[in-house]
């Protein structure tokens, strides 16, 4: 089972006090969460000033820095919207990515607009691509287009437990109908993280936590880090196994 530790997101810098925006912050949060047993890690790159970037001057700073410092786990990097909104210069800038410093994986939603251009370039760069599947009309985008990709990401956003669980089952039905057979990862965010966790923990799906998609323990206690995240979760994991 991959259990991915999603570090940062899109959260703005001192949303939470151990949320890690720079390099070095990110090099040691990677450390341990893989001490507490994540397999992966995912970013999103920041520039100096703390906003997301998927410029190249920012990205491979990171990269080299993860390669050379960090854990030897994959490192799968965001390409949403979120961090770059124009989808034309998004696709240039990762066209630009330097090919020394390239991330294993990122992922990438289906319902942003240049989703499947910026698809077709990441599969000629050979970086692996996650497929964000929000709803089911993205999942019949993966469908119709063929997309050749390393894992789907289903990412149900509704607020309400039950709302996302719900959208979650009807993705995933329409997949495994249509015969997509890439291995999944299912999560949700902030009030259905944990119990989405659970469900991807029931349907066998690889699992990913971390500061990203909640700041809090099951229990409503604000977690120390993304490390205390990653550690329950593991804990969970271990138990459903």
């Amino acid at each position: 089972m991959r259990i991915v530790a999603c570090l940062n997101g899109d959260r703005r810098p001192g949303a939470h006090p151990a949320l890690p925006v720079s390099v070095d912050q990110l090099v040691a949060d990677a450390h341990a969460v893989v001490a507490a047993g994540a397999t992966e890690i995912h970013v999103h790159p920041r520039d100096p000033s703390g906003a997301e970037s998927l410029a190249p001057q920012v990205v491979a700073p990171l990269m080299e820095r993860l390669r050379d410092e960090g854990p030897r786990v994959p490192v799968s990097l965001t390409t949403s919207l979120s961090a770059e909104s124009d989808p034309w210069r998004r696709y240039d800038l990762v066209q630009r990515w330097a090919s020394s410093a390239l991330p294993d994986s990122v992922t990438l939603n289906l319902h942003e607009a240049g989703s499947v251009d910026l698809a077709h370039l990441l599969e000629d760069r050979r970086i692996g691509v996650e497929a964000g599947v929000w709803t089911v009309e993205s999942a019949r985008i993966l469908i119709a287009t063929k997309l050749s990709v390393a894992a789907v990401l289903v990412e149900p956003t509704q607020v309400a437990v039950e709302d996302a669980r719900r959208n979650a089952d009807a993705i995933c039905s329409l997949l495994d109908r249509a015969g997509v057979d890439r291995p999944r990862l299912l999560h949700g965010a902030d009030a259905t993280a944990w119990p989405v966790l659970e469900s991807a923990l029931d349907a066998g799906y690889d699992i990913r936590m971390g500061l990203e998609d909640t700041m809090r323990l099951p229990d409503g206690e604000e977690a120390h880090d993304n490390a205390a995240l990653v550690a329950h979760a593991v804990s969970l994991a271990s138990a459903a196994a």
